[in-house]
């Protein structure tokens, strides 16, 4: 072979030889580590947002937590302050029950028919809760029964839709059957009776027409009403009380 030709192969033998080894573009491998980069930062991008909305829902939860514990101690203050109303309205009733129920049956005497004075009339400037007031002043405080009497009988009038309506006819009631005037303390408490289911008032007004019924000769009324008032109301004083008549009658 010619030197001519020898050279020319070995020239082309090692042309060939370095474009087989040529790495690749560096613009293929530099668009892959963009990619891997930008994809790094995405998720990065993601834990970071999902890490704001975690500690945000967590100081949400925090505010809605101290909301909740305040309502529960607001709600837990009124119901101590309603129960302690309810206690002092019990034991008031129970007082005026106890002191009217101490006045002796010989009430009918000349005192019993004194002339009301006009003092005693609800004056027209009271309100509802002040005339109701007065009249069981008159009970409780001043003892003056038989004023107490018209005072009822004109909140009634004036009142005739009043929350404490059941509450006059059960006290008219009782003063009217202290007085021995046993049909129209009949009457009174029967209003009681049917109009007011709901009345905490009922269960006592059912035991005193029962007792009424008694006293005026008709039995069977007497242990129709008192055995409705054990069924009705099983847990009740006046019920325990409605046992022991019904077990003599």
């Amino acid at each position: 072979m010619k030197p001519k030709h020898v050279l020319a192969a070995l020239l082309l033998s090692c042309g060939s030889v370095h474009v087989l080894a040529a790495p690749a573009p560096v613009s293929e491998a530099a668009g892959s580590k963009s990619s891997l980069d930008a994809r790094l930062a995405q998720l990065e991008s993601l834990m970071q947002s999902r890490n704001i909305m975690q500690a945000e829902m967590q100081q949400q939860i925090i505010v809605l937590q101290d909301e909740v514990s305040q309502l529960r101690g607001i709600t837990e203050e009124q119901s101590y302050k309603l129960e302690k109303v309810l206690q002092r309205q019990r034991e008031l009733y129970q007082e005026i029950e106890n002191r009217v129920s101490r006045v002796p049956e010989q009430a009918t005497s000349p005192v019993a028919n004194v002339t009301v004075t006009p003092d005693t009339a609800i004056s027209s400037n009271l309100s509802e809760n002040e005339a109701y007031d007065r009249a069981v002043a008159l009970i409780m405080k001043d003892k003056r029964y038989d004023a107490a009497i018209p005072e009822f009988e004109a909140f009634l009038k004036k009142f005739p839709n009043s929350v404490y309506e059941p509450n006059a006819h059960y006290w008219l009631g009782q003063l009217l059957s202290i007085k021995n005037d046993d049909q129209q303390a009949v009457g009174h408490f029967k209003r009681v009776v049917d109009n007011y289911a709901d009345s905490n008032k009922r269960p006592d007004a059912m035991l005193k027409l029962g007792n009424l019924y008694e006293k005026l000769g008709q039995l069977d009324a007497a242990k129709q009403i008192l055995t409705k008032l054990v069924q009705q109301y099983p847990s009740t004083t006046a019920a325990k009380m409605a046992a022991d008549r019904l077990a003599k009658l």
